[in-house]
């Protein structure tokens, strides 16, 4: 048996017959007939009836280990559950995008373009996709080199370094290329959030000193455009002073930190916006502030506005200080709370870990107020008896119980003003005193970059999952040749079969 198996083996493994793979396999053919014979003629023996009942102990044992072990793989094959036991979880799809696939209602094709061979990596994530989404995402990897007439349907231009995944929905179509880089899921998510959600557009308000747009340096807000773009969600310029009306495909109107005020006429252009059901963002940054041996002049006392004039009419009221907290805060910045002191909201604050603001303001509720408007603050400071609103602007840091304002103190509120039936559609607002949150320099840490994602998602009115950029992960793989992948699968088909056989001998013969 030993001979005969060895023989066998080396053939799958070497893929040829070779003189010791033949010499091998005729030696253990003979052994075993030999042995046969020396036991005698088989069709002349008669089995006693002990014998008639352990041979039939040993095809049930066989029988019911051949089903345990078709059971056991077709239970892993259909049951969710799995264990990814690489450090990074390479192999797991994170929650947010297992709970966006598992809701996906339009069927969606990934179509991968792969010249040779494709890497395991790359069929194992698609098989991921599938099992998820219910078989609503079908997938599929072709060699457009020797598939050239069903890869032209795509347009593609056929190279020996193609690497491309299309991404189809109805008529919507996202191309994914990675052929520099090894596709990951985010690029694949993003795409498939690409092709099935509603495409919405946030404009934000330039021309008062706001945080620029498209900066890359620490104040820009490039990092958050791009984020919002992968998530459908595209972001666009407005100078009022020029366009004069709010554009009608705006979803959100972002104001994001000006330094100087806005004229009558935009803030007139702003109100009408909201009044008739328009969305918005206000990002108000932080009061300047001194010391005591340098006063504040008159144009730094009026720097960094905080539009009270359209946020009164809207109940809220934004004060002209700066939130302290010594027992939760950014660094050695007491002026930069970190807090996890959320107001529940499933849209927006559920599950978020600690967010930090830079110098934010407190906000009070105004008692005169429409009936119909109802508001919230969404982010308190995260302590009690360690936090309050500093009214000196000196920096002159100390707890005033006759003019500050005791914690937990509310940095962000959200507006809400359901219209009446047959009116236009409700008026969402957020505010929050600091914009620095959302900057290139502070958006990556903590959950800084999911609250931002969140109150977009929120104010456009639609309710799903927003999908963060993952840091790349590091992945080392081991890679084999075809020979040495049949060795292994050798060994690992003769390790069982060589216990079961042993542990049968020993069996029969106790």
């Amino acid at each position: 048996m030993v001979c005969l198996t060895w023989g066998i083996v080396s053939f799958y493994v070497e893929q040829r017959f070779s003189v010791l793979t033949i010499s091998l396999s005729l030696l253990g053919l003979v052994s075993l007939l030999i042995c046969f014979i020396h036991k005698g003629k088989f069709s002349q023996r008669h089995f006693k009836l002990s014998q008639w009942k352990k041979a039939g102990v040993i095809l049930t044992v066989v029988f019911l280990s051949v089903v345990f072990s078709a059971g056991i793989n077709y239970l892993a094959y259909s049951l969710p559950w799995r264990w990814d036991v690489t450090r990074a979880k390479q192999h797991t799809l994170t929650a947010s995008t297992a709970e966006f696939v598992a809701g996906l209602t339009p069927p969606v094709q990934l179509t991968a373009l792969y010249v040779g061979l494709p890497p395991k990596y790359l069929e194992d994530l698609f098989k991921e996709y599938e099992r998820i989404s219910g078989g609503n995402i079908k997938t599929e990897i072709i060699d457009p080199i020797e598939q050239i007439g069903y890869a032209a349907q795509f347009g593609s231009v056929i190279n020996s370094q193609e690497r491309k995944v299309v991404v189809c929905a109805g008529d919507e179509r996202r191309d994914i290329d990675f052929t520099q880089a090894a596709l990951s899921e985010e690029q694949l998510t993003n795409a498939i959030v690409r092709v099935t959600r509603e495409e919405r557009h946030v404009y934000f308000l330039t021309g008062h000193g706001e945080f620029a747009l498209a900066s890359e340096e620490n104040q820009g807000f490039s990092l958050f455009a791009k984020l919002l773009e992968s998530n459908n969600t595209i972001s666009k310029t407005l100078m009022l002073g020029v366009e004069e009306n709010i554009p009608e495909d705006c979803d959100v109107l972002i104001i994001a930190g000006p330094r100087n005020d806005l004229t009558k006429k935009e803030e007139a252009a702003i109100e009408g916006y909201l009044k008739k059901g328009g969305d918005a963002l206000f990002l108000i940054e932080h009061v300047i502030v001194t010391t005591p041996d340098k006063p504040l002049t008159d144009e730094e006392k009026h720097k960094n506005p905080s539009l009270n004039s359209i946020l009164n009419q809207w109940g809220v009221n934004v004060e002209s200080d700066m939130v302290i907290d010594l027992s939760s805060h950014a660094g050695s910045d007491v002026g930069s709370p970190a807090t996890r002191n959320y107001m529940r909201h499933k849209a927006i604050t559920e599950g978020l870990d600690y967010t930090f603001y830079v110098r934010p303001r407190s906000m009070t509720v105004l008692d005169e107020r429409r009936s119909s408007i109802k508001l919230a603050p969404i982010v308190l400071t995260a302590t009690k008896e360690n936090s309050w609103a500093e009214t000196n602007r000196a920096l002159e840091i100390h707890f005033d119980e006759t003019v500050d304002t005791p914690g937990p103190v509310p940095i962000s509120f959200v507006i809400w003003e359901e219209k009446e039936e047959g009116d236009q559609s409700d008026t969402r607002i957020i505010v929050f005193t600091d914009a620095d949150f959302l900057t290139n320099v502070y958006i990556d840490q903590y959950s800084n970059a999911e609250m931002g994602l969140n109150i977009i998602n929120w104010l456009s009115e639609l309710d799903y999952k927003v999908f963060l950029d993952q840091k790349e992960i590091k992945v080392e793989r081991l890679d084999l040749t075809s020979k040495q992948r049949r060795q292994i699968a050798a060994l690992l088909f003769l390790m069982p079969v060589f216990i079961a056989a042993g542990g049968l001998v020993a069996w029969m013969k106790s």
